[in-house]
């Protein structure tokens, strides 16, 4: 008999099986939550999950106002693209005080969060938080993509699931715009990384996917969500979520259309000061 964790490696391991099965109609019966708490028996392409924070209603309603659908459209996505986007937010450091009440009586009004009841929400905190939301993302809807996007950037949806299409056959892809880049070892310095000594003499990053938008395929979801435990985390979360790739039988996919800050011809994202 196979304990708890020893089913979710397993089910892990039948996700890389049916890869291939998807390229002959395969087509999952799991069902899933919508907006309104329905569900839906559509398979889902994609989880966008926007990180934000408290404070930030201001950048959530431009891009509700822009690329991001809402009320009856937003469901509308889910059901017609299978594509499930979500502002994703955790606690405050005082559980229930105004600022979690804010979050709350926003969600009562968008429906549009998902919230990470047992994640603080601090800066010093985002290297977790990305642990938190793909382990809760892919326990919460079966999709061949979790995509991580911050709340100053703008998407183009449908090209976006263009260029995901491409990929959604291969078992472990980590798709964004790949970077490498000085190790800052001065603690005086913006991006000071404490564990400087652990990247060697030159002290460069090893190649990660940016921070801004990057994604990853259902079974990387899955093995962040069995060893959240073990995962260590660095002071930088694009860095993190790089470091646990590193290791792992994983395509890594340089996709310059996903650098959003100098966005090229074709670009799938961009932020305020890069938009043309």
């Amino acid at each position: 008999m196979f304990d708890c964790k020893g089913q979710q490696k397993r089910l892990a391991e039948l996700e890389m099986e049916l890869a291939a099965a998807r390229t002959q109609g395969y087509v999952s019966k799991l069902k899933h939550p919508t907006t309104d708490n329905t569900t839906t028996t559509v398979r889902l392409h994609a989880v966008i999950g926007i990180n934000t924070g408290f404070g930030q209603r201001s950048r959530r309603d431009s891009i509700r106002s822009t690329w991001m659908y809402t009320g009856a459209a937003l469901k509308k996505l889910e059901v017609d693209k299978g594509m499930v986007i979500r502002f994703v937010v955790g606690r405050s450091p005082n559980k229930g005080d105004s600022l979690d009440r804010l979050i709350d009586a926003e969600n009562s009004e968008t429906k549009d969060f998902l919230i990470l009841n047992n994640h603080v929400e601090e800066p010093e905190e985002f290297p977790r938080k990305a642990k938190f939301f793909f382990s809760v993302a892919v326990e919460t809807w079966d999709a061949d993509f979790y995509m991580k996007v911050d709340d100053d950037v703008f998407v183009k949806i449908d090209k976006l699931g263009e260029m995901l299409a491409t990929h959604w056959d291969k078992p472990r892809v980590y798709v964004g715009c790949m970077k490498s880049g000085e190790v800052v070892t001065d603690s005086k310095q913006r991006w000071y990384e404490p564990e400087y000594w652990k990247f060697g003499d030159e002290k460069s990053y090893f190649r990660h996917a940016g921070g801004q938008m990057y994604g990853i395929s259902k079974a990387l979801a899955q093995y962040i969500s069995i060893n959240s435990a073990y995962l260590h985390v660095y002071q930088h979360e694009d860095v993190s979520v790089g470091s646990w790739m590193i290791g792992l039988d994983v395509e890594h996919v340089d996709e310059r259309r996903l650098c959003c800050a100098s966005p090229s011809n074709g670009a799938i994202c961009a932020t305020p000061n890069s938009r043309r």
